[in-house]
């Protein structure tokens, strides 16, 4: 699956987004709720603050049959 994630200066979530579904509904919810439950992330430092008001983040998830998860 892949999912984008807009992390705010602040590092707080603005917007989660699954771009490309892994086919299963409760993995995508799966990605969905641990990218909420990692939040707020760090602010951003000063020097980036500057000229980023929000961070587009988007990687590829993937759920191994051994409960691990790979993110690319």
């Amino acid at each position: 699956m892949v999912l984008h994630v807009a992390v705010k200066a602040d590092g707080s979530v603005e917007q989660i987004k699954v771009l490309h579904s892994s086919g299963h509904k409760i993995l995508d919810d799966a990605a969905v709720r641990i990218v909420r439950l990692a939040a707020p992330f760090s602010p951003f430092p000063n020097e980036i603050r500057k000229e980023t008001d929000i961070l587009d983040i988007t990687r590829t998830w993937q759920f191994l049959r051994s409960g691990r998860l790979n993110s690319q």
